[in-house]
């Protein structure tokens, strides 16, 4: 029963540092999303060469369970290490040097009687050589965060345990041991911490030639040197390179899109601007038509054929007359001398038929023109012609004209 109570002492100062961690963490606490809250894992798995620690510390020993009072001796303590994840890690180590302890009785471990006490003096060397299983609570409950100055670690460790006498003295126990520890870790930089290793353990009391439960802690501070990658990447920030290079590819095609449409809406403003300056000149050009005042200068002459041998116009050539006379007579009539000729083609009949022709022809256009179109008789001058060149179907006419 003293041995498990001297045990429980041994972790009252891992407890009394653990009754500050709340506070520290929440005053180391930086990972926290825009709603202020804690932000954890899951983290990606590094390389089997990143995470790993290298420790040396030195301190002391104090041992002490029934019928003993504690001794204290010198403890040295060295470790190799690895972190798995931010919270969960394991290394193996060794502690040992010297143990003491006081005793009322004398043993194969001290057989000189200190009188000032009146007790004996059990002094021997140990080795302890552990595997340990490390918690970082404060990544655990408060996130990961690589820069927090403090890290409060507790472990679970057991492992080989060898004491031996000191002083010529012929003796040496082996035993299975194991316990609780708490490591706190302050972060000096990225590769080194500074380390306070407080551990409890239990093993058989034959370690120093007795019976029933012993144990002792060991307190140390020391270095450990971060080896490898030291910080953990969240996997919800982690990005693949070839997801990157196809987002690079991406992001660069909708650039070369973006740029294209540019240049598109760019070609397409001058298109707008140059059809609005078009549809202007037009509006212009149809604006000076419905001014212009058709004049004079705008008439020509007309012909109208007949067939040959004929002194008269076929149905389709009175129409050509009368689509011309309307359109026209508003602007000419009483206002310019009209000329009328006669015309007949050389290339057939006579001289004389011909003459005949061209007279019969242009009297023929006078009198519809003063018959039916009003046209003031005396404002004609009439003429005839017989026409030795060109298409002889178009020399068989009578011709319309303004002077």
């Amino acid at each position: 029963m003293k041995t498990v109570k001297f045990f429980l002492g041994a972790l009252a100062l891992s407890v009394v540092s653990m009754a500050f961690a709340p506070a520290a963490m929440a005053q180391e606490n930086g990972n926290r999303d825009e709603n202020g809250k804690i932000v954890r894992g899951p983290y990606l798995t590094n390389k089997f060469g990143d995470n790993w620690f290298i420790g040396v510390a030195g301190g002391v020993n104090i041992f002490g369970d029934g019928g003993y009072k504690p001794g204290v001796g010198g403890a040295l303590d060295v470790n190799v290490g690895k972190w798995f994840t931010p919270s969960v890690g394991a290394r193996l180590g060794y502690n040992g040097l010297t143990g003491a302890e006081w005793s009322n009785t004398a043993s194969v471990l001290g057989t000189s009687l200190d009188a000032s006490k009146n007790m004996y003096k059990q002094q021997f060397g140990f080795a302890y050589v552990h595997a340990d299983v490390l918690w970082n609570i404060s990544h655990a409950f408060s996130g990961y965060k690589e820069t927090r100055f403090w890290n409060f670690i507790p472990y679970f460790h057991s492992g080989y345990h060898l004491t031996y006498g000191k002083k010529d003295v012929d003796y040496r126990d082996q035993e299975f041991a194991a316990g609780f520890g708490l490591l706190n870790n302050l972060r000096l930089c990225k590769r080194l911490d500074l380390t306070l290793d407080v551990r409890g353990v239990l093993l058989s009391g034959r370690h120093h030639a007795t019976a029933g439960v012993a144990g002792y802690i060991t307190t140390s501070l020391g270095l450990s040197v971060n080896l490898g990658k030291t910080n953990w990447v969240r996997a919800s920030n982690w990005h693949n390179p070839a997801d990157e290079d196809r987002i690079g590819a991406a992001e660069a095609s909708a650039a070369a899109l973006a740029a294209a449409n540019a240049a598109l809406a760019a070609d397409k403003k001058n298109l707008t601007d140059e059809v609005n300056a078009l549809k202007g000149e037009n509006a212009d050009l149809k604006n000076k038509l419905n001014n212009v005042k058709p004049g004079l200068e705008n008439v020509g002459p007309a012909a109208f054929f007949f067939e040959i041998g004929k002194t008269q116009l076929s149905k389709k050539e009175l129409e050509h007359l009368d689509f011309y006379l309307t359109n026209v007579l508003p602007y000419v009539n009483g206002k310019k001398v009209t000329v009328l000729t006669g015309r007949a083609d050389s290339k057939t009949g006579s001289a004389r038929r011909n003459k005949y022709l061209c007279e019969k022809r242009v009297e023929y256009l006078k009198n519809i023109l003063v018959e039916k179109y009003g046209i003031d008789a005396s404002n004609f001058s009439v003429k005839t012609e017989v026409v030795a060149d060109g298409d002889a179907a178009l020399s068989r006419a009578a011709v319309i004209s303004f002077e």
